[in-house]
């Protein structure tokens, strides 16, 4: 990841490293109340609304090359049930683990004789810029892996009917005739021959007969 510039101290998710300071071992611990972010967790599955508030616990230690965080984000998250298509809520704990690194050090925490242009070195690093740091990509991250891809409002989730959509988990009693196309045809010459059989037993010929006997006389 690039350097980040120009941090907005006013962002929520932003965090200032100035009271903590350099000095390795020092530790600062945080507890910060936000509003979810837009897009916080897996688009179109489940996610937490924004807005809605996220409890932030943090705990910022002063290593050699920068500032390890480690925190957790407790929320509620809001979705849908892939079995029933309900609509369900669920507690998120998301914990994470992240190192922020100085600029002007290299992995050894040792201040740079030269500043060293490798972007494939820095791209997937996080950086202090000015004594802050954005924990907004760490808290995505760590809420997407913390939430299930396939939420269900319970675990013994019955769906729906394919036939008609009842929630069958409301009636596990609901069930559908199913009847074969291929005896379909049978089934209505069966009813064609009861008929017939129907008129024998009350004494009376099948009705083309009757025609018949009526066009002779």
């Amino acid at each position: 990841m690039a350097l980040n510039a120009r941090l907005d101290h006013r962002n929520p998710l932003v965090f200032d490293t100035h009271e903590l300071g350099r000095r390795p071992g020092a530790l600062l611990r945080l507890n910060r109340s936000i509003d979810a972010p837009k897009d916080l967790g897996i688009q179109g599955v489940i996610g937490v609304p924004e807005g809605a508030p996220v409890e932030l616990d943090l705990r910022l230690e002063s290593v050699m090359e920068g500032v390890l965080v480690t925190g957790t984000a407790r929320a509620t998250a809001k979705g849908e049930c892939v079995r029933c298509l309900e609509p369900l809520e669920l507690s998120l704990e998301a914990d994470f683990q992240e190192m922020f690194s100085y600029p002007d050090a290299d992995d050894r925490g040792r201040p740079k004789a030269e500043p060293v242009d490798d972007a494939e070195e820095d791209e997937d690093r996080l950086f202090i810029e000015d004594g802050l740091f954005d924990l907004e990509s760490v808290l995505r991250d760590a809420v997407v892996l913390a939430l299930p891809m396939q939420p269900v409002c319970q675990d013994d989730c019955l769906g729906l009917c394919s036939e008609c959509g009842v929630r069958l988990t409301d009636d596990p009693d609901h069930h559908h005739d199913a009847v074969d196309i291929r005896w379909a045809a049978l089934q209505g010459l069966a009813g064609s021959l009861e008929d017939g059989e129907k008129d024998e037993i009350s004494g009376e010929a099948p009705r083309p007969a009757r025609a018949n006997e009526k066009q002779e006389k």
